[in-house]
C-alpha cells in the first residue's frame, strides 16, 4: 500500500513539473511578441529597416545588451526605454527564446 502512495504522488509530482515547462515556454513567447513590431516576428527582421534580428542571437549576448541598455550603457532610440520593463528573469527567459529561433536567411 505504501508503494503504491509513493508511485502515486512520484506520477504527481512529474505531471506537474511537465505541465509547468509550457506555461514558462508560452511566457518567454508572450513577451518575445512585445519585440516583433520592430524586432519581426520571432525576431526574425525582414531586413532593409536596420533593425536587427533577434533570432539565433547567442543567449549571453541578448542578455548582455539588454542590461546595457537598461543601464543606459548603451545608446538607442527607445530601447533603453524598453529594456527598464523587463526584470532580470524575464530578460533570461526572452535570451533563450530568442537564442532557440532560426534567423531569417
Amino acid at each position: 500500500m505504501r508503494t503504491m502512495k509513493t508511485v502515486a504522488a512520484a506520477c504527481m509530482a512529474i505531471g506537474l513539473a511537465a505541465a509547468a515547462l509550457p506555461a514558462h515556454a508560452q511566457q518567454a513567447r508572450y513577451l518575445a511578441a512585445n519585440c516583433a513590431n520592430c524586432h519581426g516576428t520571432d525576431g526574425r527582421s525582414a531586413g532593409g529597416g536596420g533593425m536587427p534580428g533577434l533570432a539565433g542571437l547567442s543567449a549571453t549576448y541578448f542578455v548582455e545588451q539588454m542590461k546595457a541598455f537598461r543601464e543606459g550603457k548603451r545608446q538607442a532610440t527607445i530601447m533603453h526605454q524598453i529594456a527598464k520593463g523587463y526584470t532580470d528573469e524575464q530578460i533570461v527567459a526572452l535570451a533563450d527564446y530568442f537564442s532557440k529561433q532560426q534567423p531569417s536567411k
